[in-house]
């Protein structure tokens, strides 16, 4: 299934499950520093977008493009791996939580240094979640198959030249990202919670059922809380969150 094609599949929640976090958002506009022109690759319902900027949107899944408000920046089809722009068309190019979903990350990184004289992107670093988010750790191994073999973040970073600074995640993260319910366990039984997250997707029904079956019963038992006392207390965590800045 193509990126387009899944998110054809899962858009129709996201404008309601997917808002943007305030928090993250400041972090994500004070690292395009002074841009005034921005393209946002992969750019969804344009959560993420700053206001006061003359923002050009991609976005490849007519589900996604078309939930955009109307008040929302001009969007057009299109991309990561060969945007239709030329070279230093724009400030910055941004892209929020969306790079899995490129079919060849790198080229998308190349493009977007291409097009732009600034990136700025916010992703998780796989590699720190799997081994760090209790989700994956205790409930779903599988998570692993679905990162083979892509470059880790580092390797973005170095593709072009890049820094990696951490973004905490906040206790009540309003964007329903995969580990934004870190301290909320009980969110992931919520089936609308998960249709606007890919991982349930990839993973399969099968994999999803089982997951929820062992989570309820861990959070009946109180065996969840025993597991994860250290977090109760917590307002925020790094469990991978990075800006990527060029």
């Amino acid at each position: 299934m193509s990126s387009s094609q899944l998110f054809d599949t899962i858009g129709a929640t996201y404008a309601a499950t997917r808002p943007a976090e305030p928090r993250i958002a400041a972090r994500i506009w004070a690292a395009l520093g002074d841009a005034r022109t921005i393209v946002n690759v992969g750019a969804g319902t344009g959560s993420y977008e700053p206001p006061d900027r003359d923002v050009t949107a991609v976005e490849p899944s007519a589900v996604m493009r078309a939930q955009r408000p109307a008040s929302a920046a001009p969007c057009v089809p299109g991309v990561a791996g060969s945007l239709p722009f030329a070279d230093k068309s724009f400030d910055a190019a941004m892209a929020v939580l969306t790079d899995q979903h490129w079919p060849d990350v790198i080229a998308g990184y190349r493009e977007m240094r291409r097009v732009a004289r600034r990136v700025v992107t916010f992703h998780f670093d796989i590699g720190r979640l799997e081994d760090d988010f209790w989700l994956i750790r205790d409930y779903l191994p599988e998570h692993a198959q679905l990162s083979a073999g892509r470059p880790a973040l580092t390797e973005r970073a170095s593709a072009i030249g890049a820094r990696l600074e951490p973004v905490p995640i906040p206790w009540d993260c309003c964007d329903g990202n995969f580990p934004s319910y870190w301290r909320r366990p009980e969110a992931y039984l919520d089936e609308q919670v998960r249709r606007a997250v890919s991982v349930w997707h990839l993973v399969g029904p099968a994999v999803e059922e089982r997951v929820v079956r062992e989570l309820r019963a861990d959070l009946e038992s109180g065996r969840w809380a025993e597991r994860n006392t250290e977090l109760l207390d917590l307002d925020e965590i790094d469990i991978g969150g990075r800006l990527l800045i060029a």
